[in-house]
């Protein structure tokens, strides 16, 4: 039951507007696509949704109950270029942090917990990596790594900002592979990507965002000429009612807001 309820929430950054009153409503269990230029919110919609960034006016609610009481429930893979490559921690440490709601600073982690961590890695097969550390690491790896530990949380609600940018074809993969695998489980997920044919093929519904919310519905509510041109103006070509993004604009692995 419930899932999430966005009502007119407006996040500022320096007195600019990263988030414009945006409503939306996410039931529970669906996978949405987050879409949407540079700059558009959706890294800031996401750090809302976990408390990272101040919303100014408006609400969310998660499972009918207020944002903060809430927040154990919800797992944030942010994108790789937030996350400190430097800090000398493992693979395995890196996961069991996806235990640390379920502990606390007091205790220990509980056998439970260490088994839930091998499980994880298991499952991202990233077991062979468990005693490296994240800088010695691919992308990819990286990535399979935050998966692990996003599963080790078991959490109701899991959002991705940008997982499939800058990976390879087999990360990819696992990566849809383990979106696949939590539809399963009823969590509900949330992906911003630049790539709208994957969003339009692999997920049931669609937020176009450009600080506003443009549209919001299935794929083919979404993707229309008009919506699309709200969003992205220039940047924006079609041929053969195909939506290509002009790739001659570099896409920032991190979004500038």
């Amino acid at each position: 039951a419930g899932g999430i309820s966005i009502q007119n929430v407006t996040v500022r950054y320096n007195n600019h507007a990263a988030l414009d009153n945006v409503s939306l409503i996410i039931p529970h269990g669906s996978h949405i696509a987050v879409v949407g230029p540079n700059g558009a919110g959706k890294s800031t919609l996401f750090k809302a949704l976990v408390g990272l960034a101040p919303i100014e006016t408006g609400s969310i609610q998660i499972h009918s109950e207020p944002l903060e009481d809430d927040l154990y429930c919800i797992s944030y893979v942010p994108q790789k270029g937030e996350v400190d490559m430097r800090f000398p921690i493992t693979v395995r440490e890196v996961i069991l942090m996806g235990r640390f709601r379920r502990y606390g600073l007091i205790k220990a982690p509980s056998s439970r917990d260490h088994e839930i961590v091998e499980q994880s890695m298991v499952q991202l097969s990233i077991t062979k990596l468990a005693n490296r550390t994240l800088n010695e690491l691919s992308g990819g790896q990286v990535q399979r790594v935050f998966l692990a530990r996003a599963l080790a949380q078991e959490p109701h609600i899991l959002l991705m900002d940008e997982p499939f940018t800058g990976v390879d074809v087999s990360t990819q993969e696992a990566t849809l592979q383990f979106l696949s695998d939590l539809k399963n489980l009823n969590v509900t997920v949330l992906v911003s990507t630049h790539d709208l044919n994957l969003a339009a093929r692999k997920f049931e519904g669609v937020v176009l965002l450009k600080r506003r919310l443009i549209a919001y519905g299935t794929p083919s509510q979404v993707m229309k000429r008009e919506y699309l041109a709200a969003a992205f103006g220039e940047q924006l070509f079609m041929l053969d009612d195909a939506v290509l993004i002009d790739h001659c604009c570099p896409s920032e692995t991190t979004e500038r807001e």
